[in-house]
């Protein structure tokens, strides 16, 4: 396949330093300012370089990497709420021009679930977004293994920062403040953690589950939501005295969307530590499916990537 990938961030350089080892050329790479671009392929590795040191990434203008032969557009610019632009603006293109979309994007799934699933529907191309939840966990594969009709419920831990944060919080009977710092110093939480800790970014991802489950109906402003900002030092320690700890779980069903902080038993698979991500998937017929890894980080997100595009059928 050829990729045309939009968004040169971890994710993004990451398909493209990973796309050749598993078969398929990239044609084009951009930011939100510049663009390589080469129908025969571009020269990713120095493509690369010049972005990491500062540099821009080509001559050309991102919006050229539209007018090149590509057969798929990856799509990982930074999650947008509310109308979830541009990224739905550059999947609806693609889809209008009968090309495949992956996305790592977040923003047009959850928010704008239905107008997807109407553009795929007109198109001759096809929409993958395994890389929005879970990073390199196979969550939404597995639900289309099982089939979404046989699934009754998905919960989980889907955010690497908060889990860290509780993990620390309880393991050292530290405050919430000053593994937040920590958390920040070791580049495990960003120097805006708001979308992590108030349970923005699990709720995105629990809502792109509840979407597939029920078809579409559901947004951020569908789910109800509660971060780990206020709990207290003490509330981990009085967990542990009770053989339980705190996780900020979520949880989607046909009937909604819920993310915040529970107790659970201490040796429960829910008591992931660290960035460890896990989730659950509840099946009428195969029982309780547990899978667990990385959530977050350029190559984990990239194999789940690379990965909806080896299930890409050929274009016509």
């Amino acid at each position: 396949m050829k990729l045309a990938i939009l968004g040169a961030g971890d994710v993004g350089r990451s398909v493209a330093d990973l796309a050749g080892e598993y078969g398929h050329d990239v044609v084009a790479l951009a930011d939100s300012t510049t663009a390589a671009v080469d129908a025969n392929g571009i020269a990713v590795r120095e493509t690369i370089d010049r972005k990491v040191n500062d540099d821009t990434l080509g001559t050309a203008d991102p919006d050229d990497i539209f007018e090149t032969e590509y057969d798929v557009l990856v799509e990982a610019t930074p999650t947008t709420l509310g109308d979830a632009q541009p990224g739905f603006s550059h999947a609806k293109r693609t889809l209008t021009d009968d090309r495949h979309v992956v996305l790592a994007n977040k923003g047009p799934v959850a928010e704008r679930y239905e107008e997807l699933q109407g553009l795929e529907a007109e198109s001759a191309g096809s929409v993958r977004f395994e890389a929005t939840v879970g990073g390199a966990i196979p969550v939404l594969s597995t639900i289309e293994d099982e089939t979404p009709q046989a699934v009754t419920a998905i919960r989980g831990v889907l955010n690497g920062t908060a889990n860290f944060i509780l993990t620390r919080m309880a393991a050292e009977g530290l405050d919430y403040e000053h593994v937040l710092a920590e958390a920040q110093d070791l580049g495990v939480a960003e120097a805006d953690p708001t979308f992590d800790v108030d349970g923005t970014d699990a709720a995105l991802k629990f809502v792109i589950l509840a979407n597939v489950l029920a078809d579409g109906g559901f947004s951020l402003s569908d789910a109800t939501v509660d971060g780990i900002e206020n709990i207290p030092g003490s509330a981990l320690d009085l967990a542990a005295e009770d053989g339980r700890t705190i996780r900020l779980i979520g949880e989607a069903t046909r009937d909604g969307v819920r993310v915040g902080p529970r107790l659970v038993p201490e040796n429960s698979a829910l008591a992931v530590t660290g960035t460890r991500n896990i989730v659950q998937i509840e099946t009428r017929h195969a029982g309780s499916l547990h899978s667990s890894g990385r959530g977050a980080g350029g190559p984990e997100t990239a194999t789940a990537v690379l990965s909806d595009i080896g299930r890409l059928p050929p274009l016509e």
